[in-house]
């Protein structure tokens, strides 16, 4: 794809979601400096260009109610602050595998670090987790992060087209929708009922993205580079290094970032990175959108 012509004084406010064919050239790019959470250190990215967000870790987690009874049953009763920590000492664990899980073991791989985190005992954390990874709940991945529909307004003031590119079921779309965090434009809503309109119930809230792509509906899954084609396809943004992804996993998010030749940010607010040269960190949305110090690019 060419590279979209920028001008002094295009307008930077969100392009609105329209059909990919129709959709006019994105804004003019932004300099910036990312702030890493490595170190303090500041690190210089000429352009961003548009930011791409993974769903699970930095917008939604577990849904708490659903893993709070068999918590409760052990004695334990954490708060979500302890529940999101555990979310990403699982990726960390995932991360840290010699080889990705299967897609048939992953969940309950994935729960027994969570449940571990949490302080269910060593011994009890592998039957509880299968007990739960048999028993999938609707809505398993739809709570609202803390903070995070705070920081995606703070990202959304930035004025560069945005997406989400997530490994899913079929469901984030909607899922995102229904809790207020984000939506597309014309999309559909839970269970592919209508999404906007008369039978929609009103105007959507939360932050309007330029594209929503879940993994089971698109055919291709991080880290395989394509589905970040896809998404910037449909943002009319070329693919290359001025494109932030903010993801949660290095197996996933971070090495499908660098094989799509971004910039992957790793969202890691308690450090657990096991590998943490070559890619930037950031522990929120919020902490992002405030590193991105947004200035004109005039040539």
């Amino acid at each position: 794809m060419s590279q979209p012509c920028r001008s002094n004084d295009v307008d930077v406010a969100f392009t609105p979601y329209v059909p990919i064919r129709a959709r006019p050239p994105p804004p003019a790019a932004y300099s910036a400096r990312v702030a890493s959470a490595v170190g303090g250190s500041s690190l210089e990215a000429p352009k961003v260009s548009a930011i791409l967000l993974d769903a699970g870790g930095v917008l939604v987690f577990p849904e708490p109610a659903n893993l709070l009874p068999p918590l409760r049953e052990a004695g334990l009763d954490p708060d979500l602050a302890t529940l999101e920590q555990a979310h990403y000492q699982a990726m960390a664990a995932q991360d840290q595998q010699p080889a990705p899980p299967g897609p048939n073991t992953w969940w309950r791989d994935y729960l027994t670090t969570y449940l571990a985190a949490c302080g269910v005992a060593e011994a009890k954390c592998e039957q509880l987790a299968i007990e739960l990874a048999q028993h999938p709940r609707r809505y398993g991945w739809a709570h609202v992060g803390l903070g995070v529909k705070d920081g995606l307004r703070a990202l959304a003031g930035l004025g560069l087209p945005m997406g989400v590119v997530s490994n899913s079921n079929g469901t984030v779309e909607g899922d995102l929708r229904r809790v207020g965090i984000c939506y597309v434009a014309d999309g559909n809503g839970p269970d592919g009922r209508a999404a906007s309109g008369p039978d929609a119930g009103g105007p959507p809230e939360g932050v309007e993205m330029g594209v929503i792509l879940d993994s089971a509906v698109v055919g291709v899954a991080k880290p395989d580079p394509g589905i970040f084609r896809i998404a910037l396809d449909a943002l009319n943004v070329p693919a290359d290094g001025t494109v932030l992804h903010v993801g949660d996993s290095l197996r996933y998010d971070v090495a499908g970032a660098l094989a799509a030749g971004l910039q992957p940010v790793h969202m890691d607010p308690y450090g657990l990175c096991s590998a943490p040269e070559g890619h930037q960190h950031v522990s929120s949305l919020t902490e992002l959108a405030e590193s991105l110090q947004p200035i004109r690019d005039y040539p």
